[in-house]
């Protein structure tokens, strides 16, 4: 049964129209990446792709050193940092950042430039955290194409009415 009837609050067809007007809003996706290595790039560009093939509108807010992901040429020297003592050992980054980029390349999971460019074309947006960029003494030339910068409270007003938001 379909019937659209007031309840005590004083719902019914104005509430119903309401409801479908609210439904063609596209859901919003928001990811935070603020670490600049291999285990801290992937998870923000993976869900951010997924939650576009979805069909919600997803962006990527980059801060502090998560801001290197998206500087021209950077892609390329991705690290893969291990956690504890063993990130300590000299050598073990580079050794570790080679293990995962092969487990990367067997697994045909696309690199972070190939991961970028679908990024992007699917709709993603990226925005660079203007306080971080200003300290950095970056400009947006330093960007990858398609960037824009923002400051902190314009990316918190989009994560207002974010269906999803995690920090990755």
């Amino acid at each position: 049964m379909n019937e659209s009837r007031p309840d005590k609050k004083g719902e019914g067809e104005d509430s119903m129209k309401h409801e479908e007007g609210a439904k063609k809003i596209k859901e919003r996706a928001l990811f935070i990446t603020s670490k600049d290595t291999l285990d801290g790039a992937y998870p923000g560009l993976v869900l951010g792709i997924n939650a576009g093939r979805l069909g919600m509108e997803a962006s990527i807010f980059y801060t502090f050193m998560g801001l290197n992901v998206i500087r021209k040429g950077w892609v390329e020297n991705a690290k893969f940092q291990p956690p504890g003592f063993m990130g300590a050992i000299p050598g073990m980054s580079s050794i570790a950042t080679w293990m995962m980029k092969s487990k990367i390349t067997k697994a045909n999971i696309p690199g972070l430039g190939d991961l970028q460019e679908i990024a992007q074309i699917e709709g993603v947006k990226f925005i660079a955290c203007r306080m971080t960029v200003d300290m950095m003494g970056l400009k947006l030339e330093d960007f990858i194409d398609g960037v824009v910068i923002q400051p902190a409270e314009d990316f918190l007003k989009l994560a207002r009415d974010a269906k999803i938001l995690l920090y990755t």
